[in-house]
This record gives structure tokens, sequence and C-alpha cells, in this order.
């Protein structure tokens, strides 16, 4: 059976709302009569990969979470981990929807190094992902923008309410978050890997309006 859906990448800091808009872009798919699949990435309980990462970004193994391109081999292998199941979902469902996706790693990867989209870094990480790992491309990325103070925000309330969502070390990193914005905004800017959507995540979005486009794309 070959692709029949289509690959949609919800991408945005921490705390810009990418679960919410992902629960309301399904909703509204369903409405539309669209079968709807979804996964997040770092798949944490689930993938060795994603619970070294939660590990390392909370203190543990020594100095893993210094090493940039030591933590993104660990967010690729997680993604890696998940191609053929996302390959399986693109041949049952009309969208799937990944909150997350090879250019989160790109985008702080590259802010932590303090270089642009259009650096060594992110050549590097479309190489591994795409080129070695065989990941499937994306037919869409959505950029939930908002502005860092505001995910910023958003981000120690939610550690405040939910037990297990405590800020870790990017997340604390309020100058990491403002350079990965930058980042995310170049990636949008040039359409890397696949067209990209840019969304403004403080004003509030139409997730109906959005569903419609992703099923009729103009």
């Amino acid at each position: 059976m070959s692709r029949v859906g289509r690959l949609v990448v919800i991408e945005g800091l921490d705390g810009s709302g990418k679960r919410t808009l992902t629960e309301a872009l399904t909703k509204a798919l369903h409405n539309l009569g669209k079968s709807v699949a979804t996964r997040a990435f770092p798949r944490y309980g689930e993938s060795v990969h994603a619970d070294l990462v939660r590990e390392a970004l909370h203190g543990g193994h020594g100095d893993l979470a210094a090493s940039v391109h030591g933590m993104a081999v660990l967010y690729a292998l997680d993604r890696r981990g998940a191609a053929d199941a996302i390959v399986d979902d693109l041949k049952l469902h009309d969208i799937v929807l990944l909150d997350r996706y090879v250019a989160s790693n790109a985008a702080y990867g590259a802010a932590r190094l303090h270089q642009d989209a259009r650096g060594e870094f992110v050549e590097w990480v479309r190489e591994l992902e795409v080129t070695r790992f065989g990941l499937p491309l994306p037919d869409t990325q959505i950029l939930l923008r908002v502005r860092p103070e505001v995910a910023a925000e958003r981000a120690a309330r939610r550690a405040q309410s939910e037990v297990d969502r405590a800020k870790d070390a990017f997340e604390s990193d309020d100058d990491l978050q403002i350079r990965c914005a930058r980042v995310y905004d170049q990636l949008a800017a040039d359409g890397w890997l696949s067209p990209w959507q840019v969304v403004d995540g403080t004003a509030g979005f139409d997730a109906a309006e959005l569903a419609a486009g992703l099923v009729h794309p103009g």
C-alpha cells in the first residue's frame, strides 16, 4: 500500500501551545470527515533514547546535556525508532500530525551553537535524519509563533500545575529560547524540508480554517 496521507508537523518553542493546537486540529479534521493519527516527540516513556534525553536535561548522565551533537543524535534516534510507525500511519490516515519533528532538532541545536538556519548544524541534522535515517519528509510544517517571553511564562505555569512537566535545562534558558525563535523564523522563511505556514500563537488561531487548508492545500 502506498502513502496516502499528508504528514503535517507542528513546531514552536517550549510553551508555544503545540499540544493545544494538535488537539484542536485533530477535532477540526474529524469534523471534516478526515482520519487523523497524532504523535509527539520526544517519545518520553516509549523510547530509551527519549528517556535518556529527559534524564540528561534534568541533570543526569554527567555532561551529556552539554554536548549539542550528542543530544541531537539521541533526538534523531528517537525519531528513527518511530519511522516505520509514521510510514504505517501515512498509509492508513488522511492526516498524520506530529508535535515536533526534525526541524526542532535543527532549531535548538543551531541556537545552542549560536548558528543560524543556514549554518553547518542545520545541514548536519538534515543529513543525519533525512538522508541517513530516511525519515519521511513532511508535506507541510506549521510554526506556532509566540514571543519567547510568552512561551517562557506558559512553560513556567505548566511546570507549576503539572507534576511531570518540570522545566528542563533548555526551557529554563531564556536566551536560548530567543535564539531558537530566530532560527525557527529562518527555517520557515527558507521553506526548510517543506513549505511552512506561520500561525500567531499569541493572538489565537482558527483551527477550522487551518484544518480546511490542510485538507485542500492551495
